[in-house]
């Protein structure tokens, strides 16, 4: 993949601009390979990558954890190098460890969190009462953070990055380790902070995930961008997609060969179909016919970006296959 292309002239000055990013560790371990990319203002932008490609590294540069080796880090044209200070003040990071103390109340995190960057008491209270509403979490403002649900500490720890108010906001794994029903609600309240005007990067192995929120992605593979641009211009690049059919009846023993595709019995009421994104699902569905085999109903086997990830990266967004050879020490993304 091409590093990210210089933007036109009349372009507005992207949220987060990469350029030529590297970085080798005191061990000689190098994470990143000249990393390039754009994040334009207002976008939901999804960072992929399996465990050991540099996400890890790549995010603790942008946000000033991790010292780069080589390249540039703007965020809003405010240079990292030259003024990290103005640069961090229009940033904000979820981390993926909940690192709140467990021992104080949703409010005064919040309110000593502003503090810390200097909001004024009574600003930061007004604040925290409208941070908490927005992450349904004002009704748990005076109860002990140690007794909230895992969800509930998931979304204070996004109402207390947004305190400061910042216009690019980064999160690592924000919906890791809950369940779905709670991993949705999340995703409600990070479309509500995207359409109130901040940028947000997310980095998330539930690639169904960012395949519903985010506009735009890059993958990262061995400290490289191997991909990056529109979701849906990437997406409509596969030319092969997946089915589960569900048979009425049990299957037959032998399963008609149908030219171009793939069909193999999931169970006895169940086919796994990979098919040519060209070619007619009617033909399929006329040859099964003629085979005895009626179809109940249909679903799709498996999201469209695992199938893209997995074509780029050879592994899993669980990381099964294990990290790169040439991945970063811990922390690991």
């Amino acid at each position: 993949m091409n590093p990210a292309s210089p933007l036109p002239s009349s372009a507005p000055v992207p949220a987060l601009r990469v350029r030529e990013l590297r970085k080798t560790y005191d061990n000689g371990v190098q994470a990143l390979h000249g990393v390039s990319l754009d994040v334009l203002p207002g976008d939901f932008f999804a960072l992929l990558g399996p465990n050991g490609a540099g996400k890890s590294t790549l995010i603790g540069i942008i946000s000033s954890l991790v010292n780069l080796s080589a390249g540039q880090v703007e965020v809003f044209g405010t240079d990292l190098a030259t003024q990290r200070s103005a640069a961090m003040r229009l940033l904000g990071l979820v981390p993926q460890e909940i690192n709140f103390n467990l021992f104080e109340n949703p409010f005064d995190i919040l309110v000593n969190y502003a503090g810390f960057y200097g909001l004024p008491r009574a600003q930061a209270e007004r604040r925290a009462e409208v941070e908490l509403k927005r992450a349904h979490l004002w009704e748990k403002a005076q109860v002990m953070s140690r007794t909230l649900s895992g969800g509930m500490k998931r979304r204070l720890m996004i109402a207390r990055a947004m305190m400061t108010q910042p216009r690019l906001l980064i999160l690592d794994e924000p919906t890791a380790g809950v369940d779905i029903e709670i991993r949705r609600d999340m995703w409600r309240l990070l479309r509500e902070i995207n359409a109130a005007g901040t940028t947000i990067i997310l980095t998330t192995h539930y690639l169904e995930e960012a395949e519903n929120l985010c506009r735009n992605l890059a993958i990262i593979d061995r400290g490289r961008i191997v991909e990056q641009g529109p979701m849906r211009d990437l997406l409509a690049k596969l030319d092969v997609e997946g089915f589960l059919l569900d048979i009425d009846g049990a299957l037959p023993a032998q399963l008609p060969a149908i030219e171009g595709t793939t069909l193999l019995a999931q169970d006895a009421h169940t086919l796994d179909l990979d098919m040519p994104r060209a070619m007619d699902l009617n033909r399929v569905f006329a040859a099964l016919g003629a085979a005895g085999i009626r179809v109940r109903s249909m679903r799709t086997k498996s999201n469209r970006l695992e199938e893209l990830f997995v074509r780029l990266t050879g592994d899993h967004p669980d990381g099964a296959s294990g990290p790169a050879p040439d991945s970063p020490p811990p922390p690991a993304a």
